[in-house]
């Protein structure tokens, strides 16, 4: 009952704020893509520059919805309205108000990026997407979800989670393969950039959307960042509950 009534508040929110929301979310995509798809006329691995382009901007659509849902609400919600207190004395598991953030935080991700989706289909790019794109989307919006929850916790003013966008999302959305190919690094920065949840979903998006066999580790990396990011929300909320 805690995880639902959470997503209830979620959707709340989002039905109260649903033009605002989907606006939101397609304003940035939609001039990455006639920047860079319609502007740089170039050809990469063989096709237009637009299919390489297009899978990597959903992949970061679904990391900055995913991430803002939660991190600045979450945020607002504990160091002002101070609606962790309640939390705390409530009979709701906190594993539970956790999990609930993280599947609201994701499904707006999955929201996001489904809508960048929906607008690229008359361009017939010819690229491909089925349910193996949908579950890379919502692990990926899971993993920036559990991220932004971390943040919001340890953030000791409303200004460091901008900071923390700046620092660490804005980087990821413009090195993670999403507008161009990590192939091109230099060794080292290669590996670790190839490394991160962004990196890791924009390589299987693409590979799927081209008809190709995408590399199952890249599910077991998001889902190790899940958890790794989980167990970090976890102890400071049963920290803060016995002090």
């Amino acid at each position: 009952m805690g995880i639902l009534t959470v997503l209830w508040e979620k959707w709340v929110e989002f039905r109260h704020n649903f033009f605002k929301i989907t606006s939101a979310a397609m304003i940035a995509p939609i001039l990455y893509i006639l920047v860079f798809g319609f502007g740089v006329q170039t050809v990469s691995h063989g096709q237009p520059y637009l299919n390489f382009l297009i899978p990597g901007v959903v992949a970061l659509t679904t990391m900055n919805g995913s991430f803002n849902a939660i991190a600045q609400t979450l945020n607002v919600q504990r160091l002002y309205e101070k609606a962790f207190d309640q939390v705390m004395i409530s009979p709701t598991p906190l594993w539970q108000f956790i999990a609930g953030q993280i599947i609201g935080g994701s499904l707006r991700g999955l929201y996001a990026g489904s809508v960048i989706i929906l607008l690229v289909l008359p361009l017939r790019t010819g690229l491909y997407f089925n349910g193996w794109s949908f579950l890379f989307m919502f692990l990926n919006g899971a993993v920036f979800s559990t991220i932004g929850v971390v943040v919001s916790f340890y953030a000791k003013n409303h200004a460091d989670v901008p900071r923390f966008s700046n620092y660490v999302i804005m980087p990821m959305a413009y090195l993670c393969n999403t507008f161009f190919s990590t192939q091109d690094m230099p060794g080292g920065i290669r590996q670790l950039v190839g490394y991160l949840p962004l990196s890791q979903t924009s390589a299987a998006l693409r590979q799927i959307a081209n008809h190709e066999a995408f590399s199952w580790s890249g599910i077991g990396i998001l889902v190790l960042y899940l958890l790794c990011f989980s167990a970090a929300a976890s102890w400071f909320l049963y920290k803060k509950k016995n002090l």
